[in-house]
């Protein structure tokens, strides 16, 4: 199981997880907020990490 975690732009890095693997990443352009809401917004919290990790293992 492999996951994928970039403050840019996901799309580059579904070759590298596979079709069985996740990417959290940025889906938009043109966001424009403090980081904290940005980061809160598209997934990179601690929370949202761990529970795409735990449900990659299950699988």
């Amino acid at each position: 199981a492999r996951i994928a975690i970039e403050a840019a732009h996901a799309d580059y890095w579904y070759k590298y997880v596979g079709l069985e693997g996740r990417v959290i990443g940025m889906t938009t352009f043109g966001e424009s907020a403090p980081a904290p809401a940005l980061f809160e917004e598209f997934g990179f919290t601690l929370e949202n990490v761990l529970s795409t990790a735990e449900e990659l293992l299950e699988d």
